[in-house]
């Protein structure tokens, strides 16, 4: 047994078998990364006797599974399972090769309509959309480029939706998009967000059953009850005050779907949360808590007990963060013991909370405003500021000010409702951080950094200035050039009291503490993604050869459409534009194609068997 990836002692073995040709050396691989016991990955057979010429055999095997032997033996039939099973084999040439490809496809966000994109057009043509999504958007995100897209396809969808209350319900190209956005980007989201909790229930023998039918004798369905609140509260409370760890990217993709479904539905106040919580809450939070172990956050599927309690706690989750159902006056479970225990979470409490954390993940402006839409409220209130040197002397140095604080800007004024006497960009903001007692001998000091001189301010009591430091940081999360030292001191006559420096404009002696949130940096090979594209394009050939014809006969024949036809599935908005994309995006696989056919020509020629590219499978005589 080996720990390292080479084994390079000598060892020797006495065997008893005089016929030497009988005898072959079974050699096992394992893989001791489980926490829990080692994993077989398989095993190869080399006979003896290919090694007996005192030559140096160097071969690859391919591993087979685990050998039994041929002794017949009678076990307990357990049923039979059927697996569906896919491969898929690219061969991903130098990057040289996929420069055109990359190109086009990275346009596909600028390209108007989107529907006539490479990238959208690559989703239409697809047998399966999630064989097109997951290469696309690990590729777009590499680039930065999904936010627009997905905002794009996201648009489109919203246009043939007639009822808010199904907005973002279905299994469209911009649904998919974002679901794997989500699984990609948010796994160390869900890690810190939902593990610990999780943990505690899959744990934990507690019974959270409440369906009377579906009780085991013994059982307290109150008891029951409690357990399972507890649990839901716990997880709830965690989820809405998770907000500073949300990746930046779900918060600009979230901001979009607000904005564009406001636009859509302007009638209707509950949208812009509904076109949120649809994502976040039905197809992230909620799946995951159902089913932990897919999002790596448990090593094994749970047992049937937790796996109950866990579908329990999801459909309540899912339910609290749709903010659509919590304005009615009924819930929407179909169950009736669900109908009575959500009953314990219909108070205003849960719905501030879930539209508190709505507003957090999806009131960011990280790109200029257009000005086209408005900015969302986030929290106002009186406190005490200090004058920026602009008093004379006699003045108070700190005077009371209305603070109100939007997704776009902080102000504060003289009194509610009056003039802003003082402006501060939201995206100007450098930092938000504690200030220290000893600078102006008061309490529940804070500072806000922005591109002029801090603003002192001083809250009512600690919880207050946490707060206004949490949404602060919150808002400005995204913006660029954000610091990673500043001073916890004011500068007082000349000098920061802190380190005291003499410059005012001195890098900062203390490491922020807030701000930014972990965003996990994906590692992607986009000429493996690109590579999977272009095999996809060329799997498709004959449904992008249907797709042009489309385009052509749309532009020919300006009539009205009698019966549906050949071309009846695709959305094609702008047939000429479409029907350019696709000449280039088959004059780009017809050139790729060369290199491909030119590798496997030489590959089928120059491998032997016993290579890494030809290995030898089972014994060799």
């Amino acid at each position: 047994v080996t720990r390292s990836s080479s084994y390079t002692r000598k060892s020797q073995f006495q065997v008893e078998e005089e016929d030497i040709e009988k005898l072959e050396i079974r050699i096992d691989l394992w893989n001791n990364g489980n926490l829990v016991q080692d994993v077989f990955l398989g095993e190869i057979k080399v006979p003896v006797k290919v090694l007996r010429n005192d030559t140096f055999h160097q071969a690859w095997y391919l591993l087979l599974p685990r050998d039994n032997g041929n002794k017949s033996s009678k076990t307990d039939d357990l049923g039979s399972l059927r697996l569906n099973i896919c491969y898929t084999e690219d061969y991903v040439l130098p990057s040289k090769y996929y420069g055109p490809l990359k190109t086009l496809l990275l346009k596909s966000p600028d390209v108007q309509p989107i529907s006539a994109s490479a990238a959208y057009i690559l989703g239409e043509i697809c047998r399966d959309k999630n064989d097109a999504v997951l290469p696309l958007v690990r590729l777009l995100l590499h680039h930065d480029k999904l936010v627009p897209f997905a905002a794009a396809v996201a648009e489109l969808d919203l246009k043939d939706t007639q009822d808010a209350n199904t907005i973002f319900r279905g299994n469209s190209l911009a649904t998919r998009c974002l679901d794997e956005m989500m699984k990609i980007v948010g796994g160390h989201y869900l890690k810190v967000t939902l593990k610990p909790i999780l943990d505690e229930i899959c744990d934990s023998s507690k019974s959270c059953e409440i369906d009377p039918i579906k009780l085991k004798e013994g059982d307290n369905v109150e008891n029951n009850k409690e357990n399972l609140r507890y649990y839901v509260d716990k997880l709830f409370s965690t989820i809405v005050k998770s907000s500073m760890s949300c990746p930046t990217v779900m918060c600009d993709v979230f901001y979009s779907l607000r904005q564009m479904a406001t636009q859509r539905f302007p009638n209707d106040p509950h949208v812009q949360y509904s076109a949120v919580s649809s994502f976040v809450f039905l197809r992230f939070f909620a799946v995951a808590v159902v089913s932990p172990h897919t999002f790596h956050l448990r090593p094994h599927h749970p047992d049937a007990q937790t796996i109950r309690t866990l579908t329990l706690i999801s459909k309540t989750i899912q339910t609290l963060g749709s903010w659509g159902s919590l304005s009615k006056s009924k819930s929407s479970f179909k169950e009736t013991f669900m109908c009575e225990f959500f009953k314990m979470f219909q108070e205003e409490g849960y719905i501030i909370a879930v539209k508190k954390f709505l507003d957090e993940i999806s009131s960011t402006e990280t790109k200029e405003s257009s000005g086209t839409s408005e900015p969302v409220h986030l929290k106002e209130g009186e406190m005490y500021k200090r004058a920026q040197g602009r008093t004379r002397i006699g003045k108070k140095n700190f005077k009371k000010r209305w603070f109100c604080l939007t997704s776009r800007e902080l102000t504060y004024h003289k009194q509610p409702g009056k003039d802003a006497i003082y402006t501060i960009p939201v995206k100007n903001i450098l930092a938000v951080e504690k200030l220290e007692e000893s600078s102006f001998n008061k309490k529940n000091m804070f500072q806000v950094i922005h591109t002029e001189k801090p603003l002192y301010v001083q809250a009512s009591n600690c919880v207050e200035a946490n707060e206004w430091i949490d949404v602060l940081c919150r808002v400005s999360r995204c913006n660029q050039n954000r610091l990673s030292f500043y001073h916890p001191s004011a500068y007082l006559n000349g000098n920061w009291l802190c380190c005291q420096e003499t410059s005012e404009n001195t890098l900062g002696c203390k490491p922020c503490t807030a701000g930014v949130p972990a965003d996990i940096q994906i590692d992607i090979d986009e000429d493996r993604e690109i590579e999977r594209i272009y095999s996809l394009f060329t799997l498709s050939l004959l449904k992008l050869q249907k797709m042009e014809e489309a385009c052509g006969t749309i532009a020919v024949y300006q009539g009205p459409q009698k019966e549906p036809d050949d071309y009846s599935n695709f959305i094609i908005e702008d047939s000429v534009t479409t029907f350019k994309t696709i000449q280039q995006i088959k004059s780009i696989i017809e050139k790729l194609n060369e290199p491909h056919e030119k590798y496997r020509k030489e590959r089928s020629s120059s491998a032997k068997y016993g290579s890494k590219e030809n290995p030898i499978v089972g014994k060799i005589s």
